[in-house]
């Protein structure tokens, strides 16, 4: 069974750098995949990999990451000016972030339209 953990942007936006990156590493190690309301800063996105490398072993085999914008590029004129305006607003809060722990998540691929997320069946202990 796969299990999906929404956390909306306002669980995280109090937390420091390093809680966002515990928050959502710890719960990634419970074998859910994260769907976060919005985007990591691109520090803060660099610091979950090397937090995640630190914590790889025989338990724990690391995270697949994808962050999808939903900003297009060919707007022009007033889409622009609506896009930079809701940029300005809700800063961090566009978009998703998905993070998958790599025992569960075998690959994350993306294109304009949608999103596939390939899983792998969780082996039971015997």
């Amino acid at each position: 069974m796969v299990t999906l953990q929404f956390v909306p942007y306002n669980e995280i936006e109090t937390l420091t750098s390093l809680g966002r990156i515990r928050k959502l590493l710890n719960i990634a190690k419970q074998d859910k995949i994260v769907l976060l309301q919005g985007r990591l800063k691109k520090e803060e996105e660099t610091e979950l990999i090397r937090a995640t490398m630190e914590e790889i072993n025989s338990e724990f085999k690391g995270i697949e990451l994808a962050v999808i914008n939903p900003q297009s590029s060919d707007g022009s004129g007033i889409t622009k000016f609506k896009q930079d305006l809701f940029s300005m607003i809700l800063g961090d809060r566009q978009g998703m972030t998905i993070i998958g722990p790599a025992n569960v998540v075998k690959s994350i691929k993306k294109d304009p339209n949608k999103i596939e997320l390939y899983t792998t069946e969780k082996r039971k202990k015997n």
